[in-house]
């Protein structure tokens, strides 16, 4: 009978074990990962869940629960009507035929992130932070208000940048340190007239500044690739290596569709 209960025991033992393991990677992958894009808070992570990643003063609020979509790596949907002999598309009544996406590792840059991903670090030095700098952040957070692009991408980088909707009864528009700040239908960052329904402020500096969706949409996907590499550096990522690079690779593109002017839009 002791042996049975110790035999029982040690069961129970293990199945709660793997349980408490369970549990560990939904709340790192879930709250961690998956609230940073549903949320309303792109570049900072949910206060609620993590407590200890947020400094007196850093939010960002208003942001689309649309924009970065889900988590799915291996295929993403499209439609292609199929060509006919001698290149000329088919009649309509044809079928539709679905096309997947398929993918293929860089050997080197997925070195590049071994190697930062055993001593992670939010120093651009490393090689895989320099390139990824010089392909996708800096190319992204590049506006025509130069000055301001590099107010933008430091606060974005310290996590100290803040996003709102503007309210109903708009702020005046102000100035603060010479530059303009835009207004409702003026983007601060492009220069270009657009209507503009959210604004940003600088960590604790005076002032906000209006900015346009897609100004908006290029803010996010920076927030949201520097938001995941924090979560690796502070552990909360239980991920392998491979699905931590593929996830980092669908953030890099992010960037840069945002870059070339594509943005969801707020439905209703």
């Amino acid at each position: 009978m002791v042996r049975e209960a110790n035999v029982k025991q040690a069961a129970a033992e293990k199945q709660l074990k793997e349980a408490q393991g369970k549990i560990d990677v939904l709340q790192a992958e879930v709250s961690a990962l998956k609230t940073m894009v549903l949320t309303s808070t792109p570049s900072s992570p949910n206060r609620q869940a993590h407590p200890q990643l947020l400094s007196p003063g850093t939010r960002s609020r208003g942001a689309s629960p649309h924009h970065g979509g889900g988590h799915t790596r291996n295929k993403s949907a499209s439609w292609a009507l199929p060509l006919a002999t001698g290149g000329h598309l088919d009649p309509p009544s044809v079928s539709l035929q679905p096309v997947t996406e398929d993918k293929e590792m860089d050997n080197v840059l997925y070195a590049e992130f071994l190697t930062w991903r055993d001593r992670p670090s939010l120093d651009r030095s490393s090689a895989f932070l320099g390139r990824i700098y010089r392909e996708d952040i800096v190319p992204c957070l590049s506006f025509t208000r130069s000055e301001l692009s590099q107010s933008v991408q430091s606060a974005v980088e310290n996590n100290s940048l803040t996003i709102e909707p503007v309210a109903m009864s708009a702020l005046p528009v102000v100035k603060a340190n010479a530059i303009e700040c835009g207004g409702p239908k003026k983007c601060a960052l492009s220069g270009v007239s657009r209507s503009c329904k959210h604004h940003i402020k600088l960590g604790d500096k005076e002032g906000y500044y209006y900015i346009s969706p897609s100004s908006r949409a290029r803010i996010t996907a920076a927030c949201n690739f520097f938001t995941y590499i924090r979560y690796i550096q502070q552990g909360l990522v239980r991920h392998d290596a491979e699905q931590m690079f593929w996830e980092v690779t669908r953030l890099r593109r992010e960037m840069t569709v945002a870059k070339l002017g594509f943005y969801l839009t707020d439905q209703g």
